[in-house]
């Protein structure tokens, strides 16, 4: 079924394709809307209230709020997971680093906590989304249609007799990815926002990375998002229709220069393949002239409600949303860490991220030798793995980099290779960076929220997608356009390059960097734990990496100036 979404604003650039919902609300623990008002000590809670949003769409949301009814500033969680909180973070995710007795029983999934922030002298007000649940309406997701709705809350947040006329927007992932989008429309009341790791393009962050269909997580959230009793749109559907980065996909990519007011934005090293480009970007291309960016190593989940990230959280927005004489105009532009393990980092700070204070370090890779080498070997090489890891060959090529100093990498890394397939017309490739100790053993980080033996960093191309953008590609980060497929004849050497995710590394002497290039994901885990997967590759016999003489390929990686 195709058709507009109902009731959307005009200027919506395509139909959306809709369809029945997942699943009814009740499957899921919610209840029908009725109105109720309850007191729990010094919080009162309005559950169920009817908030009445453009073109007739009513959605509900619930309302937490001082008891004394004193007007306060408003956090508004934005998001499809569901206001009644039927599956919080800890019973989810019991590894994502919260533990029970964190949260109250009113958190929402990646929401923050009511019972927190009350105390703090806040409201918090969890909507369920147009579409979603029992709100009003159909359910776009990430779309214009849902920024304006959005926009409308924020808008009737901050006119409440209960409110100080200041809104602010949190949550982490989704509820981050609204923020850009709501944010954009500049509501007149939103007065903050705090962007906790969420994606900003939604093509080539979640659903195609490096041109390679997603192919696991993408699918599983698509219709965790699409419980309610009206229709819901089908991204499955949709993204087989749009194999390229179209206007649909544009639509879905928030415009970030857009937004103006004070921004406290945090991301981190671990999600790679979900949330550390975007947020990273988000933070690169907002207009705010008040923004502040943290870059962690750790878990977001865990970060987001723990003592020291709640206590950042609650400095800034008593700062932009009460007018607080606080530290937060002293904080620098930038905190950063500096990873040495999944357990032990450094924190540093600087002035603008990509951080001004590095040096592009060159290795280029030498297939004789496996090395990162310092200058272009003059002898040509060829090294061959098997793309499809059935046995043939080496299932993996790698390059290594051994310290005689230690070294601070710390940013995104663009790997430039010249590849061949004698047999097959296009190459899916997958890249990791590494951390090896001087021992030899693969040293493990924080990765995608709940494991820890994750890499250094990852990037993936699909040959076919190699085109970049030019007015977007820098030096250092090669943008893929993603608007054709181009194949390669079998056996044609092609140079391609790939955006290697940003990361923060020490590496002490003695200590190695490991590039990594193979066929499929570099790492995998048993479902349903929730991951990167790439099943759908066009991958066929050996891929060949060309080094040396009239090849240069090679990697380019920001080091941290002493």
């Amino acid at each position: 079924m195709v058709r507009p979404a109902s009731d959307v604003p005009t200027h919506r650039p395509f139909e959306y394709r809709l369809a029945a919902p997942t699943g009814p609300p009740e499957a899921r623990g919610a209840r029908p809307p009725v109105y109720r008002r309850e007191l729990d000590g010094n919080l009162l809670i309005e559950r169920d209230v009817a908030v009445p949003l453009r073109h007739g769409v009513v959605i509900y949301v619930d309302l937490f709020r001082p008891a004394d009814g004193r007007p306060v500033p408003a956090l508004i969680a934005w998001g499809p997971y569901g206001k009644h909180a039927d599956l919080p973070v800890t019973r989810l995710y019991p590894d994502g680093g919260v533990a029970e007795h964190q949260l109250s029983r009113f958190t929402g999934f990646e929401s923050p906590d009511p019972c927190f922030w009350v105390e703090h002298g806040y409201a918090v007000v969890n909507a369920d989304a147009p579409g979603t649940w029992y709100s009003g309406g159909d359910a776009t997701f990430v779309s214009p249609e849902e920024a304006a709705f959005g926009h409308d809350l924020v808008e009737w947040a901050g006119t409440q007799p209960w409110s100080s006329g200041k809104v602010a927007l949190s949550g982490v992932s989704y509820l981050t990815t609204s923020q850009w989008g709501i944010a954009a429309t500049r509501p007149p009341h939103l007065a903050a926002i705090n962007p906790w790791e969420g994606w900003s393009d939604t093509y080539r962050e979640v659903v195609r990375h490096g041109g390679i269909p997603e192919t696991a997580f993408w699918p599983y959230i698509a219709r965790r998002w699409a419980y309610g009793t009206n229709l819901a749109e089908d991204l499955v559907a949709e993204t087989a229709e749009h194999p390229f980065l179209d206007a649909f996909w544009a639509s879905k990519a928030p415009p970030l220069e857009a937004i103006t007011v004070p921004a406290y934005v945090v991301a981190s090293y671990s999600d790679q393949g979900l949330h550390t480009r975007g947020t990273l970007e988000g933070f690169k291309r907002i207009a705010s002239e008040r923004k502040w960016l943290e870059v962690h190593g750790g878990k977001k989940w865990g970060y987001y409600y723990s003592p020291e990230g709640l206590a950042r959280q609650v400095a800034f927005f008593d700062h932009v949303l009460k007018g607080l004489d606080n530290e937060v105009p002293d904080w620098p532009a930038v905190r950063f860490d500096v990873r040495t393990d999944a357990a032990t980092s450094t924190r540093k700070a600087s002035t603008a991220w990509p951080l001004p204070d590095t040096e592009d370090v060159v290795r280029f890779l030498d297939g004789a030798t496996g090395t990162l080498a310092a200058a272009l070997p003059s002898t040509a090489a060829v090294v061959a793995y098997d793309a499809e890891q059935l046995g043939r060959a080496r299932r993996r090529a790698t390059f290594d980099w051994c310290f005689d100093e230690p070294v601070e990498l710390v940013g995104g890394a663009r790997l430039h290779l010249w590849l061949s397939a004698p047999d097959g017309d296009d190459l899916d490739v997958f890249v990791a960076l590494q951390k090896l100790d001087r021992y030899g053993d693969l040293v493990g980080f924080q990765y995608y929220a709940v494991f820890e033996d994750g890499p250094v960093a990852l990037g993936w191309l699909r040959v076919s997608h190699r085109e970049l953008d030019p007015e977007r590609s820098t030096e250092i980060q090669p943008v893929l356009a993603h608007r054709r497929e181009q194949k390669v004849p079998p056996g044609t050497v092609v140079p391609v390059d790939l955006e290697i995710l940003p990361s923060g590394t020490r590496f002490e002497q003695g200590e190695t960097l490991r590039l990594v290039v193979q066929g499929t994901d570099i790492h995998h885990y048993p479902r349903p734990l929730t991951h990167p997967v790439h099943a759908d590759r066009v991958n066929v016999g050996l891929h060949r990496i060309h080094t040396g003489g009239e090849h240069d390929s090679y990697l380019r990686i920001p080091r941290l100036r002493a």
